[in-house]
């Protein structure tokens, strides 16, 4: 009497790993279509632009350096290798940011600007430019982002404490959020209320987004955070995943919800802090690129995680490229391009999943 079942239930299993496995086959080539969508985005961002630059040149400047004129290397090395780079580095960083801030607090608005820490990360830098304008290369390479990390750090210890008053439930820390929002965006008015007329320039740059001025240094700034924080990330994927069935079915196997927030907002910080204080406020990257990840992964961090970095270093990038080629002659600044088609894509996923009930 027993035989059959335990056949029932060895093919059971079988069946069961063998649809596992196949899912796992599909994510993982989306993640490589992913990875590929990256790359093109890239060649057409570093290409973009009046000079006349062709994909064979980039790799003969890569491959064979020495071999282009002197213009043609001051160009894809000083001028268009670094905006490249930073329009990854920076939409990586943001959606990984988002992706984590949304499952932390089971929220699918919570990103590093919903929540006001991007924000507060913008005011450091005005405030860090308003009292030092006259600061060195050097002290501003590092004293710039090291403002923007305070600020972004006081926001999010702050949110998490207010919300601990009243139960540290996920809605009330993105309300708190909010709030800050506002508040910092009327101290950054005030910073620029009171600035001179170059100052005011400068603090303008943070709220269009530009990714233009950034330097090699810059580059290696982000994109050193950026790969210290994602293995830490990657560590905690199946915490991640946990949360995903709800704050309570999380406290019932042993993790402590308010840890993990708490982790999980100074990650964000970091992440943000990093990626605003260098090419300003960039919107609605770190809140649709989780989104399209999960649509097109799940909601197996394993595979999100690593996805939403793909997809938020794509977006930016293919942003970037359009800024360079949608007014002819002159670059418009990628913050108001991504938030000109953030809006209908986030309308979209909105529509898409309205009958998906795994946030409510």
């Amino acid at each position: 009497m027993t035989v059959p079942g335990a056949a029932q239930q060895t093919d059971l299993h079988e069946g069961l790993f063998e649809r596992y496995r196949l899912i796992a086959l599909r994510r993982a080539l989306v993640l490589i279509g992913l990875a590929i969508l990256l790359v093109v985005a890239f060649l057409l961002d570093i290409t973009a632009g009046p000079a006349g630059l062709g994909i064979s040149d980039i790799f003969q400047s890569v491959f064979a350096p020495g071999t282009l004129e002197q213009r043609m290397e001051i160009i894809i090395w000083q001028v268009r290798m670094p905006d490249a780079l930073i329009a990854l580095a920076v939409g990586a960083a943001l959606s990984l940011a988002g992706v984590e801030t949304q499952t932390a607090l089971n929220n699918p608005l919570a990103s590093p600007f919903t929540l006001g820490i991007a924000s507060s990360a913008t005011l450091g830098a005005a405030f860090f430019i308003v009292v030092t304008p006259a600061a060195g290369t050097l002290s501003h390479a590092l004293l710039l982002p090291a403002f923007a990390f305070v600020f972004a750090m006081c926001a999010a210890f702050a949110i998490l404490a207010l919300s601990g008053l009243h139960g540290g439930s996920s809605s009330t820390i993105v309300l708190y959020g909010i709030a800050l929002f506002f508040l910092c965006e009327a101290l950054t008015s005030f910073l620029k209320y009171v600035a001179s007329a170059d100052v005011i320039q400068q603090i303008v740059f943070w709220h269009i987004g530009n990714l233009t001025r950034a330097g090699w240094t810059e580059v290696a700034v982000v994109t050193a955070v950026f790969l210290m924080v994602l293995p830490v990330s990657l560590r905690d994927v199946w915490v991640l995943t946990a949360l995903r069935g709800g704050a309570d079915q999380a406290e019932s196997a042993g993790l402590s919800v308010k840890n993990i927030r708490l982790w999980t907002m100074f990650r964000v910080s970091i992440l943000s802090a990093v990626a605003v204080c260098f090419v300003g406020t960039i919107g609605f990257v770190g809140l649709v690129g989780p989104h399209i990840a999960r649509l097109l992964l799940g909601e197996d961090h394993r595979f999100l995680v690593p996805g939403a970095c793909l997809t938020g270093a794509a977006l930016l990038s293919l942003a970037s490229f359009l800024s360079k080629v949608v007014v002819p002659g002159a670059i418009v600044p990628v913050g108001i391009i991504t938030s000109i088609i953030g809006v209908p894509v986030f309308l979209f996923l909105i529509s898409w999943k309205s009958g998906n009930t795994s946030w409510r």
